[in-house]
């Protein structure tokens, strides 16, 4: 690549030297150079040629000398590595040279050999400062991009590549969650196109801070439908805790939002959330070209499928014994053994609940007659039908005692 150095200075043979000093670099074609006479022909010639890479500046010169024309130099956006020549070679020019931005300086009468020297010397400068500021606009179109899926921390890391190959494809065991909206289908069709975009903008900005204020990783947005993992790319012990909050955290967030836009006349479906642990293959699978930071495998189904259990259940959080076992001190009821869709062997699921939650009277009424469920279905049934009759809000306990009254038996549910 050719260097272009802009020489001003209003001495008349001082172009000629030039060239005929440097005229085996020109050749070869390493660097070129124009020419000013005084610094606001410099500034006329930088318009006319805004590649110019270097200047070497007189100072004493007519109309604008060298120490205003650096000061002109520091106010523009593009600012010029500047070799300032003085005749006069006295420190207190020189001094303001420097403050004035001058990245190094020549006494006249010029020694061409010292000038080929400084004049290779700033041009690796020039260079450096360069691929430097290449490398930081690199980062940060990675971190505005690695932002969409990432929490802000984990994101910075990424794009400073302190995470080493955790973007690489691989097997690793993660926590993931599901989440999507009921009757969202016939919100599309009856609303506003105006009202709806700003309802998910809303929506996914909001579920989206949730989750990265629990460090979780967003893998895909579809829609109404959001995908979540925990434990990638980096490493999370408490992946399983991490997860499980999440959910609550979405669904009190998800909760607020329907009743906030109820009042405005819009009727938000419930947000259903399901969450399971398991191995899945995780990774960049975008290639080269496209970033598509994501999981596949059964764990990501088996999220999927519990998401859509609540839909039969009447619950809002369904998670499995995976996740629920790994995470520590885990407060929540036993749903039963799920038979998904695609699955042949049953799951047995849980529905988290807060501390309060788990504490009340009703959660052990719950847990009495969960446990006559699993060996005696008609001892079972009174229980459940007392505890409707307390809690008639609970759907769980209806869905059970329904269950009950048309025949079903035991612990186990084949859902659709």
């Amino acid at each position: 690549m050719t260097a272009t150095i802009l020489v001003v200075d209003d001495e008349p043979d001082l172009e000629a030297l030039v060239l005929q000093k440097f005229r085996k670099q020109i050749r070869e074609g390493t660097i070129s150079f124009v020419f000013a006479h005084d610094g606001l022909e410099a500034l006329q010639s930088i318009e006319q040629h805004p590649h110019v890479d270097l200047l070497v500046a007189d100072i004493n010169m007519p109309r604008m000398d060298g120490l205003s024309l650096l000061a002109r130099l520091q106010e523009q956006e593009d600012k010029k590595s500047t070799i300032i020549v003085s005749a006069y070679g006295d420190m207190s020019n020189i001094r303001t040279a420097m403050n004035r931005g001058a990245f190094d300086f020549l006494t006249k009468p010029i020694d061409f050999a010292d000038l080929e020297t400084t004049i290779q010397k700033t041009l690796r400068h020039i260079e450096e400062l360069r691929e430097a500021r290449r490398r930081q606009a690199e980062a940060e179109r990675a971190h505005a991009s690695l932002s969409r899926y990432f929490s802000p921390e984990l994101a910075k890391r990424l794009a400073a590549g302190d995470e080493g190959n955790d973007m690489q494809v691989r097997w690793r065991d993660i926590a993931v969650i599901f989440t999507d909206i009921t009757g969202f289908t016939s919100l599309v069709e009856s609303a506003d196109p105006d009202v709806l975009a700003e309802l998910l903008h809303e929506y996914v900005g909001g579920l989206t801070d949730v989750v990265f204020a629990h460090e979780g990783t967003v893998a895909k947005v579809i829609g109404d439908a959001i995908q979540v993992l925990f434990n990638a790319p980096g490493d999370q012990p408490d992946y399983a805790d991490r997860a499980i909050a999440c959910a609550q955290a979405l669904d009190q967030w998800a909760e607020a939002f329907r009743a906030r836009w109820k009042t405005k006349g819009v009727d938000f479906g419930v947000t259903r959330i399901g969450v399971h642990a398991g191995p899945a293959l995780v990774g960049n699978f975008g290639g080269d070209r496209f970033f598509d930071y994501t999981a596949y495998g059964d764990t990501i189904n088996t999220a999927a499928r519990l998401e859509a259990a609540n839909k039969a259940l009447g619950t809002r959080i369904c998670v499995s014994d995976a996740v629920a076992r790994a995470a520590q001190g885990f407060t929540g009821r036993p749903v039963g053994d799920l038979v998904l869709r695609g699955r042949s062997e049953p799951l047995r699921a849980h529905e988290p609940l807060s501390a309060a939650e788990f504490d009340a009277p009703a959660r052990e009424l719950y847990t009495t007659a969960f446990a006559k469920l699993q060996s005696d279905a008609a001892a079972a049934m009174p229980s459940f039908a007392a505890l409707v009759g307390m809690h008639p809000d609970d759907p769980l306990a209806s869905y059970h005692l329904k269950r009950l009254l048309n025949g079903g038996k035991g612990t186990e549910m084949k859902l659709d």
